[in-house]
C-alpha cells in the first residue's frame, strides 16, 4: 500500500489539517459510494503553481507593520515547501493598483513633461518593500515564478494626462515597449527574473477612482506585435507575453489578439469577475500550444463567510485546473482590518487578502484563501502534470496531478449538501475510500508512486 498524506477542512474549526487515512471517517455501511478514478497515463498541462501579488499595500504590510519574528514566520508559511505551503507564483502589479498607499509608475514627470528616453526611469519605490520581500520568497522557495502587469503606462503617455483611466497615445507605443524592458532589466539586477508579462490590466475596464488604462484588442495587438515582442527581442529578453488579463466574459478579445499577432503571444490571462472558466478551454483548443494563465481572483466580503466563501476558492479552482491552467493566483497577499489600505479617493474596499495584518495591534490573521490555496499548493508542486479525473457524482469536485518525483496529488471536494462516500481508484486500484462531508474539502498525497 502506497504512503498515504491527508490533508482536510471540514469548516472554519478544521482549516486544512493533517490526517492519517485511519483518521478519516470510514464509509456507512449500505450507502452508494461515489468513485473518483485517477488515471496518470493521460496528462495534460504542465503547472506553475499557486499565489498571489505583492502589491504595495500588502509589501507594506508585511515589511513594515509586522515585527521580524512575524515577518519571518508568515514568509515561511507561505513560501517553504516544507514547513509553508509552498506558494510558487506571484504577479507583481508594475506601478501602483488598486492596492496602494498613492499613486505612482515607474516614471513620474510634473505635469506637461515627458520623457520618451526614459532617462528618469527607476524602480526605487519597489526597492522599499516589495523587492526585498520578492528576495526572501526566492530564497524560501526557488522555484517561484514572477509574473508583472501593469494597471497604467505613466500618466504622460495617456489621452488623459493621468493613470487614471484614459488610453495609450500612439506615439508613445514605443517608449511604453521600452518601459517594460527597463522594468524587467530593472528587476533581474536585483535578482528577480520576470517569468511572465502581461500588457494590461482587465484592458475592458476603466475606472476612475484608481490606476487603469484603456486597451482594445486592436490596440493591445498593434502594442504586442510591433513594438513589445520586437523590443523583447532586440534586448534579447525570453519573457513570456501574455494577452488579455480579464474576465472570462469576454474570450473574443484573446481570440483577436492571437488571430492578428499568434506568434508573438505565448499564452492568455485570465480573471473571475465575470463568465464561467470553461472560456479558458474554448480559447486553448482554437489556439494549441498557448499557454492558459488565471492571474487574479480576489475573495471579499460580496461572498458571505464561511462555507460560500471558502467552496467559492476550492471549487472554482479545480475548475481552473481543469480548463487547462498552469497556474492559480489570488489577489492581494495581505491586507488591513479595513481591506486596504487603497489608494486615496477608492471608497470602502470589500476584498479578503491571503492573511489580514492589523495596521493598529500587529495582529496576523490567515484568512480563508490562505488555507484553500494550502490545499492546491503543498501537495501539487511545480512542474506537476495534470492527469485524468473524473467523479461518479456531479457534485463531488475532483483534480489531479503527478509530481515530478511520481507522486500522485489530487483535490477532492464535496459541492452537496449532504456527507457522501468516497472511493478513490488509481488505475482501478483501490487508494482510500472515506466519507466526504458537505461542503469539505480533502487533498492527498500517493508517495511511492514508480
Amino acid at each position: 500500500m502506497p504512503e498515504l498524506i491527508i490533508y482536510q477542512s471540514k469548516g472554519e474549526g478544521e482549516l486544512f489539517v493533517q490526517h492519517s487515512p485511519q483518521d478519516m471517517t470510514p464509509v456507512a455501511s449500505g450507502e452508494t459510494i461515489v468513485t473518483v478514478s485517477i488515471d496518470d497515463n493521460q496528462t495534460y498541462q504542465e503547472m506553475d503553481g499557486f499565489g498571489a501579488s505583492f502589491t504595495d499595500s500588502s509589501a507594506y504590510l508585511i515589511n513594515q507593520v509586522l515585527v521580524d519574528e512575524q515577518r519571518t514566520e508568515l514568509m515561511s508559511k507561505l513560501f517553504d515547501p516544507q514547513d509553508g505551503i509552498g506558494l510558487s507564483v506571484l504577479r507583481n502589479p508594475m506601478g501602483a493598483s488598486d492596492y496602494a498607499r498613492d499613486i505612482y509608475s515607474y516614471n513620474d514627470l510634473p505635469e506637461q513633461e515627458t520623457d520618451p528616453e526614459l532617462t528618469r526611469f527607476s524602480i526605487s519605490h519597489d526597492e522599499e518593500d516589495i523587492i526585498p520581500l520578492l528576495q526572501r520568497a526566492l530564497e524560501l522557495n526557488p522555484e517561484i515564478k514572477l509574473m508583472a502587469s501593469p494597471w497604467s503606462a505613466p500618466g504622460w503617455m495617456k489621452t488623459g494626462g493621468s493613470m487614471i483611466a484614459g488610453e495609450l497615445k500612439k506615439e508613445y507605443y514605443q517608449a511604453y515597449a521600452d518601459y517594460f524592458v527597463r522594468y524587467i532589466k530593472s528587476y533581474a539586477n536585483s535578482g528577480l527574473p520576470t517569468y511572465a508579462v502581461t500588457s494590461q490590466n482587465e484592458p475592458l475596464y476603466e475606472p476612475h477612482h484608481y490606476p487603469s488604462m484603456l486597451m482594445l484588442p486592436e490596440a493591445q495587438t498593434d502594442f504586442i506585435k510591433n513594438y513589445l515582442k520586437p523590443s523583447f527581442v532586440k534586448h534579447n529578453i525570453h519573457t513570456k507575453i501574455l494577452c488579455y488579463d480579464h474576465n472570462w466574459d469576454r474570450p473574443d478579445y484573446p481570440l483577436t489578439v492571437l488571430e492578428q499577432a499568434n506568434e508573438c503571444v505565448d499564452g492568455v490571462a485570465w480573471h473571475w469577475y465575470g463568465g464561467n472558466p470553461s472560456a479558458q478551454t474554448e480559447v486553448f483548443q482554437a489556439f494549441a500550444g498557448k499557454e492558459v494563465h488565471f492571474t487574479e481572483g480576489s475573495g471579499g466580503e460580496w461572498i458571505p463567510p464561511f462555507e460560500q466563501a471558502f467552496s467559492n476558492v476550492i471549487r472554482t479552482g479545480i475548475e481552473i485546473l481543469k480548463n487547462h491552467s498552469k497556474s492559480f493566483v489570488l489577489w492581494n497577499m495581505a491586507l488591513d482590518e479595513n481591506n486596504g489600505p487603497t489608494v486615496p479617493g477608492f471608497g470602502r474596499s470589500t476584498c479578503r487578502g491571503i492573511v489580514q495584518i492589523n495596521q493598529q495591534t500587529r495582529e496576523l490573521t490567515y484568512t480563508l484563501d490562505y488555507y484553500a490555496l494550502a490545499h492546491f499548493s503543498k501537495c501539487i508542486r511545480p512542474k506537476a502534470l495534470r492527469i485524468a479525473s473524473s467523479s461518479g457524482k456531479d457534485s463531488i469536485y475532483s483534480v489531479a496531478f503527478k509530481n515530478k518525483d511520481h507522486s500522485i496529488a489530487a483535490v477532492l471536494f464535496n459541492d452537496g449538501e449532504k456527507a457522501e462516500d468516497v472511493a478513490v481508484k488509481l488505475q482501478n486500484e483501490d487508494i482510500l475510500e472515506f466519507r466526504l462531508e458537505a461542503k469539505s474539502v480533502v487533498t492527498f498525497m500517493i508517495n511511492n508512486q514508480k
